[in-house]
């Protein structure tokens, strides 16, 4: 009996579920923390640790993922992930006092949709802009054009 429990224990420790970081919507979280806020889609935890500890356990965990981006901006880093996991962001930033927030969002429709939408509009933007010069530079030519005719019939 000894040895079984023994053996129980070792498997438990041992146990990758066990020993490994948090997670939600399968994105890692370093072990701890207190909840600040939390849904469905969101959860935010304060961490007693740096923001350069926080930075180097992510740089760690999603080493090897494929499709994952780290974008630095002042007081954070946006994590973005463009593949078919169920989180679409994790973001790292400086508490106030000391400690470090982080932050990860589910995917939403508004996001794909709004994104979907800005890149169409950027698009069609970009074509009206090239549009409006092309068209003068046409009809300036179309002009010479004319006038050389008229001027060769003559």
């Amino acid at each position: 009996m000894k040895k079984f429990l023994l053996l129980l224990g070792v498997v438990i420790a041992l146990n990758s579920s066990v020993s490994m970081a948090e997670d939600f919507l399968g994105a890692p979280l370093p072990p701890g923390g207190k909840v600040v806020s939390q849904s469905d889609s969101m959860l935010e935890k304060s961490y007693p640790i740096s923001y350069e500890e926080a930075i180097q356990f992510y740089k760690k965990a999603l080493e090897g993922w494929e499709d994952v981006k780290f974008w630095e901006r002042n007081k954070e880093i946006k994590i973005e992930e463009y593949n078919v996991r169920p989180w679409h962001s994790i973001t790292v930033e400086k508490a106030d006092g000391g400690g470090t927030t982080i932050t990860v969002r589910k995917d939403s429709w508004t996001w794909i949709l709004g994104t979907l939408l800005m890149r169409w509009l950027t698009v069609f933007g970009i074509l009206v802009a090239l549009f409006i010069p092309l068209s003068i530079v046409g009809a300036i030519s179309a002009r010479i054009a004319s006038r050389k005719n008229a001027k060769m019939t003559a």
